[in-house]
């Protein structure tokens, strides 16, 4: 089957047109529709700067050609923005969900997010993806006259839901956050800007989660590789990556292993690619998709992988898991990370005068659980780098996250 590269705009692609709004009402802007504007938005925040020096899986001190939170951001979004050519969504929401979806990552990648949730236990926990709506719209402080960015209801739905709904049509919470139920700040938000918790967001919002999926697949086998975590003849068992392998093996036979490296992983980004282009042009025409409605309104997403890429997707997954996410040498690494951030939540919370004049201005009106939730706020929003110098401010010596 051909794929286009392009298309035109699919009657069920978001519309900046035909937005909800925004919370607080702004005049139009005379060069940029809202979809761009918000994209511009992200891309000028303080904590979309704060990316480049965050961990994804390796830190700083181990290579600068690793990714950080800020080049997978940008690869997810380079993906998610030819999945919307493709597909015939808006590209500037799609982008725009895309550049915010880790913005709510603290230092030190999934670790710190454990420790943070750990130390926020008795507070209502920690969770990235309502950290990324506490800050666009609430920490970011921008504008004159509102917190945050004051992005379109479309953008915020999209950075809230893009894995799908959070609750079922009575409220009740669903998925991942069944047992835990919705998080405080998610919860706590729509009872003033409600963003229909129980629906599906919208196709771009499905395609910047899948483009999520895409880079973490092929850039996290592309890192392992080279951080020689094992060695590339090991993928050949691999569902469709091993098919790529043994086609790029038999067609350069003395191709050097960095070479060979990134053929396989731009190949299996392709193939990706055009797996979600055909199988959301299927599911279109089985479910009769034919507005934005029908998109939120079904029972199962619209855009996503095949079946067997969905198992290939899952495969992947489940060989770094041991090799790489839970490899001995990560690992370690992570286990200090999050012993930095401990003792810097314990410290904060017992001697709030060492806080940042900012942070710790009005503090005195709070209660435990929102002092906590201050000092959540500040360590989520630091670089590695800075929450290690706090660190050794505090406790002396230096911790050695080699």
């Amino acid at each position: 089957m051909a794929i286009k590269a392009e298309r035109e705009k699919a009657p069920f692609a978001a519309d900046p047109a035909h937005s909800r709004g925004r919370l607080y009402r702004e005049e139009p802007s005379p060069t940029r529709n809202d979809f761009r504007r918000d994209c511009d938005r992200i891309i000028h925040s303080t904590a979309f700067r704060r990316l480049k020096h965050k961990t994804q899986v390796f830190v700083s001190h181990e290579g600068d050609h690793y990714r950080t939170r800020l080049t997978h951001t940008l690869e997810v979004a380079q993906i998610a923005r030819a999945l919307a050519r493709s597909l015939g969504l808006d590209e500037d929401l799609t982008e725009t969900l895309a550049l915010a979806h880790d913005l709510g990552h603290p230092p030190f990648g999934h670790a710190g997010e454990r420790a943070l949730d750990e130390c926020m236990r008795s507070y209502g926990g920690f969770d990235h993806n309502a950290q990324a709506l506490r800050i666009v719209t609430n920490l970011e402080h921008r504008y004159a006259i509102f917190d945050g960015l004051n992005l379109t209801w479309e953008s915020l739905e999209g950075i809230v839901k893009h894995n799908g709904p959070l609750t079922d049509r009575a409220g009740n919470a669903i998925g991942c956050y069944k047992e835990r139920d919705v998080p405080r700040a998610i919860a706590e938000y729509v009872k003033v800007h409600d963003l229909d918790l129980w629906s599906f967001a919208s196709g771009e919002a499905q395609a910047a989660a899948v483009a999520d999926d895409i880079a973490y697949d092929a850039h996290d086998l592309d890192d392992a590789l080279r951080a020689n975590l094992f060695g590339i003849e090991e993928i050949a068992g691999l569902s469709v990556v091993g098919e790529i392998y043994g086609s790029v093996r038999a067609k350069y036979k003395e191709l050097d292993s960095a070479r060979l490296t990134n053929e396989v992983t731009r190949r299996l980004i392709a193939r990706m690619i055009e797996d979600v282009i055909v199988e959301s042009d299927r599911r279109v025409a089985q479910k009769k998709i034919s507005s934005i409605e029908n998109v939120r309104y079904s029972n199962s997403p619209v855009v996503g992988f095949s079946e067997q890429m969905a198992k290939a997707d899952r495969a992947i997954k489940e060989f770094l898991t041991p090799r790489m996410y839970h490899h001995e040498r990560v690992l370690a690494t992570m286990d200090k990370a999050q012993n930095v951030l401990r003792d810097l939540f314990s410290h904060y919370l017992k001697q709030t005068e060492d806080l940042p004049q900012e942070w710790k201005h009005g503090l005195q009106g709070f209660d435990e659980s929102g002092k906590a939730r201050r000092i959540a706020d500040f360590i989520a929003g630091m670089t590695d780098n800075f929450a290690l110098a706090e660190h050794r401010r505090f406790f002396g010596s230096a911790t050695n996250l080699r």
